[in-house]
């Protein structure tokens, strides 16, 4: 069964900043550039928007949505996650012995259980975070742009990394990101962001292939410009 968001506002009392809908069935893209509304539509799900925005959210989806128990988020900043003068297995809360499969499970050896957050490298710090969060069994994934700060070598491995877990565990994708290259490796479908509301939406090959957009054609063209310059 499909997520589908029949309407999802967001708003002050000056302006309307998020008023979208979409559905999707297995895993999804949600790109755009910034201030597009990305970031703002994964905290309305997640519950955490601002005390100063209000939300009306009619949703439907196949288990309650819940923070930490079906929902779970791996943020684009993995050093926010954890506390830098805690050793990483303490702020794990489960057994020792259960951390150490998930460890295995982002092919990390039980070592890094026992160091400092400071002690690892970026790529390193988000594979403790995605343990942390698939350790929570989610049904729902949260990716906000998980592999901006990250040289291309590492991002490849990251996005490889969940593509393997999901299809391993079973959740369903939401992918936020400005790379609208990485959609293709992560996702089926794709929804294409400006100023709060959805511009283009369908399966990731065909907008990729041929969008219909001319947001949505520059945003490729520039994206994929800017990625051979990288890599």
């Amino acid at each position: 069964m499909s997520i589908k968001i029949n309407k999802l506002k967001i708003y002050t009392k000056e302006k309307v900043l998020v008023d979208l809908g979409f559905e999707f069935e297995d895993s999804l893209a949600l790109v755009g550039q910034s201030g597009s509304g990305k970031s703002l539509t994964l905290k309305a799900l997640l519950g955490m928007l601002p005390s100063n925005l209000k939300c009306e959210m009619d949703l439907e989806a196949p288990f309650k949505l819940q923070r930490a128990k079906t929902v779970a988020m791996v943020v684009q900043n993995p050093f926010t996650a954890l506390s830098p003068l805690t050793k990483i297995y303490h702020q794990f809360f489960i057994s020792k012995d259960e951390a150490k499969e998930y460890f295995k499970m982002v092919e990390l050896d039980e070592s890094f259980l026992y160091r400092y957050p400071s002690e690892l490298s970026g790529g390193q710090l988000q594979r403790v975070v995605i343990a942390f969060v698939i350790a929570l069994k989610p049904k729902l994934l949260l990716l906000d742009e998980p592999t901006t700060a990250l040289d291309s070598r590492t991002r490849d491995m990251i996005i490889s990394l969940i593509a393997r877990l999901k299809k391993e565990l079973g959740f369903k994708i939401l992918f936020v990101t400005h790379d609208i290259a990485l959609s293709q490796k992560l996702c089926e479908d794709m929804v294409v962001l400006k100023d709060g509301k959805v511009v283009e939406e369908g399966k990731v090959e065909r907008i990729l292939a041929d969008p219909k957009d001319e947001y949505t054609k520059s945003l490729i063209e520039s994206n994929f410009s800017l990625r051979g310059k990288r890599e």
